[in-house]
C-alpha cells in the first residue's frame, strides 16, 4: 500500500491537495486525528486499498512529534510513505481567513479575524508542525492559483517510487526566494529577453524566448553548470536520507529566464524524474 500524508499549515491548501489526490484514484480521509493515523493505516492495508492519502493538522498537537515515528512503523509493515507540507507565507494566511471569516483552529475566543490574534495563531501552528514538516516535499502556495496547486500535487504523487524527488521551481526575486527552496540559483546574469520587444509578452517556454537565450554564450552555460552541478551531488544528498529536494531558479520577474533555466534543466534531468515548477506563471 501507498500513503500520501497531506499536512501543513490551516488555509494553506490541504482541502485542495486532498480532493486532487482523490479525483486521482486514492481513497482519502480528511482530518484525520493524528494518533489513528498507525491503526487507520493497517485497517486500510489489511482491506486491499492501494492507494491511500490521509490529511491531518494541528488539532491533535501532542501526537504531532509521533508522526515521524509513525510512518516509520508503517515503512516496516511495507506501507510506502510520502509526505507533501502544504504552507503559505503569513500574509496570505491573514488575507485567506479574513476573506472568507474562517476561524483559525488555534485562534483565541472572541473576535476570530483581529489581526493581530490570527498571526500569534498562525505562528504557534507553524511551530507545532515543524517536526512534520521536516523530511516532507514542502509546498509555499502563496499567491498560487488552485488549478496550479493541484498540478503540482498531481506531479507529486505521480513521482515513482525513488530514492529522492527532484523539483525545479522558477520564481521572481521581486516577490522574495521561495521559503522551501533547498538550493537558489539566480538566472539574472542572462541576456534579458525584457527588453526585446518582440518577446516581452512571452515567458520561458516560448520558442522565440529559447532561440534567444540559447543564442547567448551565457544561457547554455548556466544551465550546463547546474546540470553538471545537480549530477554530482543529488547522490549525495540521497545517501543523507533526503526524500526531497527543491532547486528555485530566479530572474527578475519570474517569466523569462528563470523559467527558460528550469525548462531546459527538466529535459535534460528527466531521467531523474524532475519535477516542473513555475511560480510566476498561472498556467504552468
Amino acid at each position: 500500500m501507498r500513503l500520501v500524508l497531506v499536512t501543513g499549515l490551516s488555509g494553506s491548501g490541504k482541502s485542495v491537495a486532498i480532493r486532487e489526490l482523490e479525483d486521482n484514484g486514492f481513497f482519502c480521509i480528511d482530518n484525520l486525528p493524528s494518533p489513528f493515523l498507525l491503526e487507520v493505516c493497517r485497517s486500510l492495508q489489511a482491506e486491499g486499498h492501494r492507494r491511500v492519502a490521509v490529511a491531518i493538522d494541528s488539532r491533535s498537537p501532542s501526537s504531532l512529534p509521533l508522526v515521524r515515528q509513525v510512518l516509520n512503523e508503517l515503512s516496516v509493515i511495507g506501507i510506502e510513505t510520502q509526505t507533501i507540507f502544504l504552507e503559505a507565507r503569513d500574509h496570505e494566511l491573514v488575507q485567506r481567513f479574513s476573506e472568507t471569516r474562517r476561524r483559525h483552529p488555534l485562534a483565541p475566543g472572541g473576535d476570530q479575524h483581529i489581526d493581530q490574534g490570527l498571526r500569534e495563531a498562525i505562528a504557534k501552528e507553524r511551530a507545532m508542525l515543524e517536526s512534520v514538516r521536516q523530511g516532507a516535499a514542502t509546498l509555499d502556495s502563496t499567491g498560487v492559483h488552485p488549478r496550479q496547486l493541484r498540478r503540482w500535487i498531481r506531479d507529486i504523487a505521480a513521482t515513482a517510487e525513488q530514492s529522492i524527488t527532484l523539483s525545479l521551481e522558477s520564481f521572481a526575486f521581486k516577490h522574495g526566494v521561495p521559503e522551501h527552496a533547498d538550493l537558489v540559483f539566480d538566472a539574472r546574469c542572462l541576456p534579458n529577453p525584457h527588453y526585446e520587444d518582440p518577446l516581452r509578452l512571452l515567458d520561458g517556454r516560448d520558442q522565440a524566448v529559447a532561440d534567444f537565450l540559447e543564442a547567448s554564450e551565457q544561457g547554455p552555460a548556466l544551465v550546463s553548470s547546474i546540470e553538471a552541478w545537480l549530477r554530482r551531488w543529488l547522490p549525495e544528498y540521497a545517501q543523507d536520507q533526503r526524500s526531497y529536494l527543491t532547486v528555485a531558479i530566479g530572474c527578475t520577474g519570474g517569466q523569462h529566464r528563470s523559467v527558460w533555466t528550469v525548462e531546459q534543466l527538466g529535459h535534460r534531468l528527466a531521467d531523474l524524474g524532475a519535477i516542473i515548477r513555475h511560480r510566476g506563471l498561472e498556467n504552468d
